[in-house]
């Protein structure tokens, strides 16, 4: 790691922007930052970071080689590139931090190198947590690049006690235990955040499942009024728990094997009201888990998890809707089948 002093502009200071160049300057390393709204850059001044109102500012504010980091929305990222580019020069380094798709860092990458800039695309998961926590870093890029800006990558990481030492590790912790990691050339960063993040959603699934089961526990407690249409319960007496979502989640934070810090979430939001009625169900998806299933296509892999997941998200959304409604139409159609309404 280089012990030379490294100041890092910083564009976007949003939700993770801003706590990000926070963590920066409590960790000693000096922050340009430069949002298009004001009041981020008054927020941003206030944590110690010097506050500019331009792109050339920032710039003409670092010292060269200049370490330029984006935490901008991906179809944000060329826009910015375009206004940045002619500012810069030979020996600069341009690190994207958000969940851009990694064929287009490949294309951004060559775009900077024909200019003698670097680019590194970094990986970031941590959430609005990771002020505190630290974030886990997973980039690509040059190495000579890496080596430069390590110091920002190890003062964002968490540090090898967010963890404890797999068994068989001994020395100097590697950097991978310390919460970041140069996974390979460019590209490599944002590909291992795109699997993660694939991974998140399968994971984000199972639990939502699982409490989905335990919440309709009581189900034989419940009038079943029988009619042509609806499979009737057959054994109702198998199903009349009324169970307690939030402290079932307490208990599983505790000794089992789906332990996880997603868990230690989920038990905070159903404390807080665990009939979830702040939230509609419709639920996102930013494109990494689309783009992890087109990787797997393209690699014969099969990951009928995390596609499992992300259609779920699609149907979340109401986009499942027509389909069902052209199955009860082809109900009625091949059997006169009336549809019921208000069903759980």
């Amino acid at each position: 790691m280089s012990s030379s002093v490294l100041d890092v502009g910083f564009i976007g200071l949003g939700r993770m922007g801003l706590n990000m160049v926070t963590r920066l300057q409590q960790h000693g390393l000096g922050c340009v930052a430069y949002d298009m709204h004001a009041e981020a850059r008054a927020a941003a001044a206030r944590v110690g970071a010097q506050s500019v109102d331009s792109l050339s500012a920032l710039v003409k504010a670092l010292a060269p080689p200049r370490t330029v980091w984006l935490m901008v929305p991906a179809a944000a990222v060329d826009a910015v590139l375009d206004q940045l580019i002619p500012e810069l020069g030979p020996g600069d380094c341009v690190v994207d931090g958000g969940n851009s798709h990694y064929v287009d860092d490949l294309r951004r990458a060559s775009r900077l190198r024909a200019q003698g800039i670097g680019y590194m695309d970094v990986g970031v998961s941590g959430g609005v947590w990771g002020r505190e926590r630290g974030y886990c870093l997973m980039i690509g890029g040059q190495a000579t690049d890496f080596d430069r800006i390590e110091p920002a990558f190890a003062a964002l990481a968490p540090g090898v006690d967010a963890a404890p030492r797999t068994p068989g590790r001994g020395g100097v912790p590697v950097s991978a235990e310390q919460g970041y990691l140069h996974c390979g050339p460019s590209g490599a960063g944002h590909f291992v955040k795109m699997v993660h993040n694939g991974i998140e959603y399968a994971v984000m699934a199972a639990y939502a499942e699982g409490f989905n089961v335990l919440r309709h526990a009581n189900l034989g407690n419940q009038e079943q009024k029988p009619d042509a249409e609806t499979t009737p319960l057959e054994q109702p007496e198998l199903y009349r728990f009324d169970l307690d979502l939030p402290a079932i989640a307490e208990l599983w934070r505790r000794g089992t094997v789906i332990g996880s810090w997603l868990l230690d979430l989920t038990a905070r939001e159903l404390f807080a009201d665990g009939s979830l009625q702040a939230y509609s169900g419709r639920v996102s998806d930013s494109g990494e888990g689309r783009w992890t299933l087109q990787a797997a296509i393209d690699e014969g892999v099969p990951a009928t998890q995390l596609a499992a997941a992300l259609f779920a998200r699609f149907s979340s959304r109401g986009n499942a809707m027509f389909a069902n409604q052209l199955m009860s139409a082809m109900r009625h159609a091949f059997g006169g089948h009336a549809e019921k309404s208000g069903e759980v």
